[in-house]
């Protein structure tokens, strides 16, 4: 290997550079993360025997790609369909049935499972499905008046849709109306993001929701009968429609950990509790980088070929320091938002009908809150991701989540003391008693959410400059001040080690991974629709 490559960060979009380098390319990669292990937001973290996955990461991807370099990490584990039949994966066209296994064989811990999704939405102590659906629960739960003002509202805003659709609140009335927007989504938005949805892009919409509507939702439920039951492929339903994902089994952090030991084993470096304190820059062309080892304090540099930045791009562009004064205002002023997870252990719960356990535990991944007199933004059921994240099957393991800004008096509230305020807001919503909380811990994640609006207006600029500094490849969530799943990170990730392999200049298929509704798998086919579609 006669080329050095640093690449700032372990998580998705860095190892995923990291291993594809090795196997496509002359350089070698040299990974330097702030934190004390891999994974990023996507990393595992372990806190007494259970586990905490920061986020929820469900591992599914419409990219064949993605999904076939996962299974060449972690396989998928043997399963069945509870009824003795073997369990059906489609991936690019081809079935594979997987058969349960012996009852007395002992499984690996390092597979993918296939997991069930269920997610639901808890509004005026009621509980709605979610994605919605137009069904008796939903019916009965509105009542026959409000749910004939949603059908009217949302007819209005199909004759007459908002335009141009520039806002969030535009992109969302369009596709549910106002009356379904006010009561589902305009709250709960606006407590993740901390300000007005008409002051955030259409363009998150966009990315977030991508394809999904009233109509897409009533499609979804008629056909639901006439798909394949077997098929956890899925690709003609929309993201947030899916039923079915693959879930390691020690959660998220363990296809990173598995990645970084391949690195390692293929030549690569991987170095802990390092961070990039100086970029080193002759005009359009990084040179080296200054890195601080954050246990000794010790400087050293380390000369690159290549940079892939996943730090945030507000300080990635700071240490590159611009000429122009305007880039480095834009990216200084990018605003995030922040986030923090409760891991709390509880006996049991209650309030939270259908319960298929002793305990009380709902059959739900997540639930999210839209009730306006707590702050808990979402509740993840961690025994419902995967049996192994939880030490004791007795017990309930959750997480509790919340949106928050560094520095607000949620970020700085002793770690007790968030402990006892969110039990205390999980019993007031009524779903579970105080003395039933055994545990409890907390943990914070800074720039988790990059965030669309203020100076994201001016993003296109500072992303134009990052494009002539000619060896700098900026990849993942943080990376692009893009709100991208881990998939997108691996698919930009991929796109920059294919201009490093094949000499390219050109960063505009990093750029365009999730910059549409759809995930990028160019193909002739794609292409060739796409272009009848401009003709059009």
């Amino acid at each position: 290997m006669s080329k050095l490559a640093v690449i700032v960060g372990a998580g998705p979009a860095g190892l995923t550079s990291a291993l594809e380098m090795l196997r496509r390319s002359n350089a070698r990669p040299v990974v330097f993360e702030t934190d004390s292990q891999v994974g990023g937001i996507s990393k595992t973290v372990n806190y007494r025997g259970n586990r905490m996955d920061l986020g929820g990461h469900r591992f599914f991807s419409k990219s064949d790609w993605v999904m076939n370099w996962w299974q060449s990490i972690l396989p998928v584990e043997d399963a069945s369909t509870g009824d003795g039949r073997a369990l059906r994966l489609s991936y690019q066209g081809q079935d594979r049935d997987f058969v349960a296994s012996d009852a007395g064989k002992p499984q690996s811990d390092k597979v993918l499972l296939v997991r069930s999704r269920l997610s639901r939405i808890l509004y005026r102590r009621k509980f709605f499905d979610y994605p919605l659906k137009l069904n008796r629960t939903t019916l009965s739960n509105l009542g026959p008046a409000y749910a004939a003002t949603v059908g009217a509202s949302y007819l209005k805003a199909r004759l007459a849709p908002r335009s141009p659709e520039v806002t969030l609140e535009d992109f969302l009335i369009n596709r549910f109306g106002d009356k379904l927007y006010r009561t589902f989504f305009k709250d709960y938005t606006e407590k993740v993001w901390g300000v007005p949805c008409e002051g955030i892009s259409a363009e998150w919409g966009a990315q977030r929701i991508k394809g999904l509507s009233i109509t897409k939702a009533i499609n979804h439920a008629l056909m639901k009968p006439f798909k394949a039951v077997r098929d956890t492929t899925q690709k003609a339903t929309e993201t947030s429609l899916i039923e079915r994902f693959l879930y390691p089994r020690l959660g998220p952090g363990q296809m990173w950990e598995e990645v970084a030991e391949r690195i390692a084993a293929a030549g690569g470096a991987i170095h802990l509790r390092h961070r990039v304190v100086r970029i080193h820059r002759r005009g359009a062309r990084v040179e080296a980088v200054d890195v601080r080892d954050e246990t000794s304090g010790e400087v050293r540099r380390v000369a690159c070929d290549y940079l892939i930045s996943t730090m945030p791009v507000k300080e990635l562009t700071e240490l590159l320091q611009p000429e122009d004064r305007e880039v480095l205002r834009i990216a200084a002023a990018l605003p995030y938002r922040d986030f923090m997870t409760v891991g709390l252990l509880v006996r049991r719960m209650r309030g939270v009908p259908p319960s298929f356990a002793a305990n009380g535990m709902p059959p739900d991944n997540w639930i999210y809150v839209q009730e306006p007199d707590v702050r808990l933004g979402r509740l993840q059921v961690f025994n419902n991701w995967s049996p192994s994240l939880v030490a004791d099957p007795r017990t309930i393991w959750l997480g509790l989540e919340y949106f928050c800004s560094q520095g607000d008096e949620l970020w700085t509230m002793a770690d007790g003391a968030f402990v006892e305020f969110a039990s205390r807001e999980l019993a007031k919503i009524g779903l579970i008693e105080l003395q039933d909380v055994l545990d409890g811990t907390v943990i914070r994640v800074p720039k988790a959410y990059p965030a669309y609006f203020g100076a994201y207006a001016g993003i296109h600029r500072v992303q134009a400059y990052l494009d002539r500094v000619t060896n700098i490849f900026p990849v993942g969530r943080n990376g692009m001040h893009r709100y991208n799943n881990q998939d997108h990170s691996m698919l930009a990730a991929k796109a920059a080690v294919d201009s490093i392999a094949t000499g390219s200049l050109d960063k505009s298929s990093i750029w365009s991974v999730n910059a549409e509704a759809e995930y990028h798998e160019d193909t002739p086919t794609k292409r060739s629709e796409k272009a009848l579609e401009d003709a059009a």
